[in-house]
């Protein structure tokens, strides 16, 4: 895995709307010098013999150019006011949370980009010209590639206005967190971590670790409060085989801190200094918002958030629950399927070195279901969709306590319709899909 400060410093730019824009701006800038240096070093007569290139004089070259350059800003204040009104509307639609998912669309930073290098790349090359008869000089090359450059703008506006409405469409974008989140299953647990819970029995590793742990081992403590965005786990294996220790970490990614609060015991306590222990408190990366990077939860949470919202009395939108409830469904059986990594790490001398309590499928289920059922008990299709569900991850579910995880939902799920639901017909059909959930979780 990449490390956790540098995934987090990608992250950041890749969510902000001027790292794209202004690496455009620079090429713009390059391409400028390029093609004005062509022109002045190419013979004009050539350059102005060819049927594409623009070969009038001064003034038609700096109107067009001016033209072209005033266009662009006002192209760009519009783009730049409909991705506001976006993001409005993504926000008190889908939730805040999600307005993350907006800035880090390649899209629209392509967009906003493009109109901004045009509009540099123009003022550049307006620079050049020289109307003065002894001196005159006009880059047609220069000003061909500007005209090229309005007319890609036109259709990247044509994109936008098309890509700006189907971005906040809701099965849009119930499906692009439900592409993160099976994103970050497959980042989370790649088959190579450490061995899995079934290929290192719990007590073997209990007999690692040493009677006297909790009493010899020192606290080490958050520097500052925050959600922990990411654990670099290669750095703490390498600290922990290079000075011979053994760490139990406390928290995981998604969890928010305080200042002072313990992150991890080491052990032995004699071994760790004030540089030992800053080093170790530095693999955690803390902000002061969760990201996806590490933290499996909160892609669950956007769609749960999406799902709540919709189920909301001012809402009443069981349809956009129900889509949520099949994307989760699909990444708890994408989840459900992986080999979960034992908490016990060991070095390449078999030695134990780390001990990491790894993400659970129950876990992952309450986080899943818990809400939705609350919020949706009174809603018929919800319920049902749930117990449906339950039946279509039970077939990938092959660990006894995943199962058993499922199973106390289905009853839970059960038993909540008969508190929201008072229609006995009603009830007659969610008892058939729970005993249809049941029988599949009962199958091995």
């Amino acid at each position: 895995m990449k490390s956790a400060k540098l995934g987090k410093l990608w992250d950041s730019l890749h969510s902000s709307f001027w790292f794209v824009p202004t690496l455009m701006l620079v090429l713009a800038i390059g391409l400028s010098f390029i093609t004005i240096g062509i022109d002045q070093s190419a013979d004009t007569n050539i350059i102005e013999k060819l049927g594409w290139a623009y070969s009038l004089g001064p003034s038609g070259s700096r109107a067009i150019l001016s033209a072209i350059a005033g266009s662009m800003m006002s192209v760009a204040t519009t783009a730049f006011s409909i991705t506001i009104v976006a993001l409005q509307l993504a926000s008190s639609q889908f939730g805040p949370r999600l307005l993350r998912n907006f800035m880090r669309d390649t899209g629209n930073q392509v967009v906003l980009g493009t109109f901004i290098a045009t509009f540099v790349y123009c003022l550049m090359v307006l620079r050049t010209i020289n109307g003065v008869e002894e001196n005159e000089f006009v880059p047609h090359l220069a000003v061909t590639v500007g005209i090229g450059l309005a007319i890609a703008s036109i259709g990247v506006l044509i994109y936008f206005i098309h890509h700006s409405a189907a971005s906040i469409q809701v099965d849009r974008v119930i499906k692009k967190v439900g592409d993160d989140l099976d994103k970050t299953i497959d980042r989370l647990f790649p088959t190579q971590i450490g061995r899995s819970a079934s290929q290192q029995p719990e007590a073997e590793s209990l007999a690692d670790i040493p009677a006297d742990f909790d009493r010899l081992s020192r606290a080490i403590t958050a520097r500052e409060s925050g959600y922990i965005q990411a654990i670099d786990d290669n750095q703490l294996m390498q600290i922990a085989t290079e000075n011979n220790l053994l760490l139990r970490v406390e928290q995981r990614p998604g969890r928010f801190v305080v200042k002072g609060s313990q992150l991890m015991r080491v052990f032995p306590e004699e071994k760790i200094d004030r540089q030992l222990a800053a080093k170790i408190a530095d693999t955690f990366v803390l902000g002061i918002g969760r990201t996806e990077q590490q933290d499996l939860e909160f892609s669950i949470d956007q769609l749960v958030e999406i799902a709540a919202r919709a189920l909301s009395p001012g809402i009443n939108d069981p349809f956009t629950a129900i889509r949520c409830i099949d994307q989760l469904s699909a990444a708890l059986c994408h989840l459900v399927q992986q080999e979960i990594p034992s908490p016990y790490r060991y070095d390449d001398r078999d030695r134990l070195r780390v001990i990491v309590e790894p993400i659970a499928f129950a876990d992952a289920i309450d986080a899943a279901f818990n809400q939705i059922r609350k919020y949706g008990q009174s809603s018929v299709a919800v319920t049902m969709r749930l117990l449906e569900a339950m039946a279509t991850i039970a077939p990938f579910t092959h660990r006894e306590l995943d199962r058993t995880a499922l199973q106390r939902h289905a009853d839970a799920v059960e038993r909540g319709s008969h508190a929201g639901i008072k229609e006995e017909l009603d009830l007659q059909d969610v008892q058939e899909r729970y005993l249809i959930a049941v029988k599949a979780i009962a199958q091995p």
